[in-house]
């Protein structure tokens, strides 16, 4: 087993014994800094990645043997994540293996345990149910623990006026890792930018949606078999849709991919996305016809129309909703290898008769963010 991590937290206790089924790391400093013993009691060399002798016999304690479990072992270079370029194809191939190999921790087995001792934030200012649901579920079933608030916008201090930067001033002296969803574009910046601990950028209002890209391309490799060569159709609500913008720039990391943008006039893909892909020789189109592009593709994106974008201007979304719906019409001039992705959650633009095909991948996509999140949740606290 080889271990690298930049936030050898492993308590929020300062001085804190280390939990019993917890390795500690001994690492070189970073600007997250440790905040217990544990990191210094059981020694591994950050420089060799090789396990100090009291670290193997707390393994052996421990029945966890001495051979690779999760990873090769190159260390994870990210302190925090916050939007979807950061990442180059070495460490996306690098989360989808540890991905992988999460998909098969047992319950009560000492994987199960990996995260034991450590604290997980969730602080969302804005309604979710998958995000939040799957990143406090892939916490315990590492053995973790969860702090939460549900509604932060309304039931925080943000509500009497409190900062962003005070509130994660506050919430970081309580846990040992940040999951934050927020209204604003850039807030989760913000955060990162004030924080001693890591932060995972669950989604900022139109801005990016990095862990559902990444688990949006995990699904298209688990579906399609390749990233190469693939076509995409991206449909809906592009130009207020997160989740599609963080898609675009992991799709720009792959070669011979072309992009579809489907969507009524008012929400197109706004220009900064098509000038990216342009730079990095992405091949992408504009098309008002599903039909056409669904023909073409090995993935069809869709997305729903968000009201909560459209502020007053009803009249703008109700001119887009409904214009692309998914149905077995659409269905029927796919090809048989193709797949139907959705972020979920949809309205009528799937309908839900569509579900019973196999080339409907939305709800073993959701199911996908649960391996992606424990792999960020543990590549981030104690590293491969």
């Amino acid at each position: 087993m080889r271990l690298t991590i930049h936030h050898p937290r492993a308590g929020i206790m300062s001085g804190s014994s280390p939990p019993a089924t917890v390795l500690g790391w001994n690492v070189q400093a970073t600007r997250h800094q440790p905040f217990s013993l544990a990191s210094t009691v059981f020694g591994v060399s950050r420089q060799s990645g090789r396990l100090s002798m009291r670290s193997r016999i707390h393994s052996q304690l421990l029945g966890i043997q001495n051979t690779p479990s999760f990873s090769a072992g190159k260390k994870f270079q990210l302190d925090d994540l916050i939007e979807a370029q950061q990442f180059d194809r070495e460490i996306l191939a690098d989360i989808f293996e540890v991905a992988r190999e999460m998909e098969k921790v047992e319950k009560n087995s000492p994987r199960s345990q990996v995260l034991k001792g450590y604290l997980m934030a969730t602080l969302f200012y804005e309604p979710s149910t998958r995000t939040r649901l799957s990143f406090e579920s892939a916490m315990k079933r590492l053995g973790g623990e969860v702090l939460t608030t549900e509604n932060a916008r309304e039931f925080s201090s943000a509500a009497k006026g409190e900062t962003l930067e005070d509130t994660i001033r506050t919430v970081e002296g309580y846990s040992d890792i940040i999951v934050m969803r927020h209204f604003e574009s850039g807030a989760a910046k913000r955060a990162a930018a004030t924080a001693e601990v890591p932060v995972i950028n669950a989604g900022d209002g139109p801005g990016q949606h990095p862990t559902q890209a990444l688990l949006d391309v995990y699904t298209i490799e688990r579906e399609i078999g390749k990233l190469d060569g693939i076509k995409v159709a991206l449909v809906g609500d592009l130009a207020n849709g997160r989740t599609v913008r963080s898609l675009a720039y992991l799709l720009a990391k792959y070669q011979d991919v072309k992009i579809y943008f489907v969507s009524p006039d008012v929400v197109k893909m706004k220009d900064d996305i098509k000038d990216y892909l342009t730079s990095k020789g992405v091949q992408w189109e504009e098309s008002a016809d599903l039909m056409e592009v669904a023909s073409k593709c090995d993935v069809l994106y869709q997305t729903r129309i968000q009201r909560e974008r459209f502020g007053e201007r009803i009249d703008l979304y109700e001119e887009a909703r409904g214009k692309y719906i998914v149905d077995h019409d659409v269905l029927n001039v796919m090809q048989n290898h193709a797949v139907v992705m959705h972020p979920l959650p949809r309205l009528d633009e799937i309908t839900v008769d569509v579900d019973a095909d196999p080339r409907a991948a939305y709800f073993r996509q959701a199911k996908n963010g649960l391996y992606i999140r424990m792999a960020l949740l543990k590549l981030l606290l104690v590293g491969w």
